[in-house]
């Protein structure tokens, strides 16, 4: 795959872990990420973590927090029926080092210092050649590499959607004047300055008063090309009306509020994931884990498919589930960053919509699509729980007390019986599931949904969605096992 960021990374443990041979092509010559980047997990990728059994490794550095937001509006999940009702603070830079150091105990080859110059594929490979012209052949390639991916573009993949109608910079620097911390609003928009540590007592940020100053500016104009020091203190002049003496850029960059997707996943014997199929405004931090999850749905298939277990239709289900994921990213990116005009109307919209998200049911539907916990994929008519994320029960097994997600670490399939009898015959599908038979008396309940009525089995993914749900028989499980596994 090419890419080492934090999509690529997750991809290539999720393939290490189901025993698949895995290639990175990471252009950069170690994990290193100059300056701390984006920042901010969400309640469904801490769950995810939780899944694979190394969410304690991110816990131990970041901080929690409500990081849940819309439109710089901030979404309570305290309450939510999740066991990580809450968001993690914690930048890029040490996302992409914990990733690293998990996939880095797995038999992962990386191609480091280089980058994949281009490819060809027929009905059997893809051969990948390198910037060394060095060349590699796979069964498949995953484009991880960016929202300029050269993957999507060597494939000819439309990355269709809207141009920026917005530039800012965003950048690390020190400053021989200290300007005001936090977030401003101004009649030219909105600019902040910060620092990579900080405290957050009751929900509030404190940056520490060492470390370099992260700065975001807007331009007044959308940039093209490289950023450079001097557009930073242009961009501050006009805005603040001072560059702070700003000098030593550990990065320099720019975003803007395009919005564009892959028309496909998918092309042969290539697929994309993260920014490569999706990017939009970096508003209400969805890319990154966008992405994350990407990996974690594409993975667990295209293991099956090159163990030759499932056919290789079942890749195309990456599509259908994730495309539509990500369009709902992107719309609701336009609508924040449309809501942070600073025109008298659109601040009549913006009390107008605070007042809505105020209101009890709006946070709760508001809040689970931008932490990703009411994320359903469409497996058909059935059961509530069909096709959302498994929650994670404390259940009562013959072995003791145990939690779902730990069932989930070897990213294997899970058949949870609990309360048929555990006499369905798993025989076929013997080595591919997991069936266990376990005890559940309290209430299931869902984020946003609310209660839902206590299902009999349930056939878990290994991307810990929810494939089948028995209602007093198993009706139906023989066909969504032989479906999906």
């Amino acid at each position: 795959m090419a890419g080492a960021g934090p999509t690529g990374l997750m991809l290539a443990g999720e393939l290490a872990l189901a025993g698949i041979d895995v290639a990175v092509v990471e252009r950069r010559a170690n994990q290193d990420l100059a300056g701390s980047r984006a920042g901010g997990l969400s309640a469904r990728t801490i769950e995810v973590f939780d899944q694979r059994g190394i969410v304690e490794r991110f816990l131990a550095e970041g901080q929690v927090a409500q990081v849940a937001g819309f439109a710089m509006t901030r979404l309570d999940i305290s309450d939510f029926p999740t066991r990580h009702n809450y968001g993690l603070a914690l930048w890029q830079n040490h996302i992409e080092r914990i990733l690293a150091g998990w996939v880095e105990q797995m038999p992962v080859t990386f191609y480091r210092n280089r980058e994949v110059a281009g490819f060809t594929q027929d009905d059997t490979d893809v051969t990948v050649t390198l910037s060394d012209s060095q060349s590699l052949r796979a069964m498949y390639l995953v484009g991880c590499d960016g929202g300029r991916s050269l993957i999507r573009k060597a494939a000819a993949i439309e990355f269709a959607g809207w141009d920026p109608t917005m530039s800012n910079l965003l950048a690390e620097v020190e400053m021989t004047q200290k300007p005001e911390m936090g977030i401003h609003h101004t009649a030219l928009g909105i600019h902040s300055f910060g620092r990579e540590k900080y405290d957050i007592v009751d929900g509030k940020i404190t940056f520490r008063d060492e470390g370099p100053i992260r700065v975001m500016v807007p331009e007044q104009q959308i940039g093209g090309g490289e950023p450079t020091l001097q557009d930073l203190r242009e961009a501050l002049i006009t805005v603040c009306g001072t560059d702070f003496g700003v000098h030593s850029p550990i990065w320099i960059s720019r975003f803007t509020d395009m919005a564009r997707q892959a028309v496909n996943y998918r092309k042969g014997r290539v697929l994309l994931a993260g920014d490569a199929a999706h990017v939009q405004s970096p508003i209400g931090g969805q890319g990154l884990n966008t992405g994350v999850q990407d990996a974690v749905n594409l993975g667990w298939k295209l293991a099956q498919v090159i163990r030759g277990t499932s056919p290789d239709t079942l890749l195309d289900t990456y599509h259908a589930e994730r495309h539509p994921v990500a369009a709902r990213v992107l719309r609701n990116s336009m609508a924040q960053v449309a809501l942070l005009r600073t025109d008298d109307g659109t601040k009549a919209l913006q009390e107008t919509v605070l007042s809505l998200l105020a209101m009890e049911e709006p946070r709760k539907r508001f809040a689970a699509m931008m932490s990703g916990l009411d994320i359903r994929y469409d497996l058909g008519e059935g059961h509530a729980l069909l096709g959302l994320r498994m929650p994670d029960l404390e259940l009562e097994t013959d072995d003791g007390r145990m939690r779902v997600y730990p069932l989930l670490h070897k990213a294997q399939p899970v058949l949870l019986d609990l309360a048929s009898g555990g006499d369905f015959d798993t025989s076929r599908w013997e080595g591919r599931i997991r069936s266990v038979n376990a005890r559940y008396t309290g209430v299931w309940e869902l984020p946003a949904l609310g209660v839902v009525n206590a299902p009999s089995a349930v056939l878990i993914r290994p991307d810990g969605h929810v494939a089948w749900v028995g209602e007093n028989s198993y009706t139906g499980l023989a066909e969504a096992l032989e479906a999906w596994f």
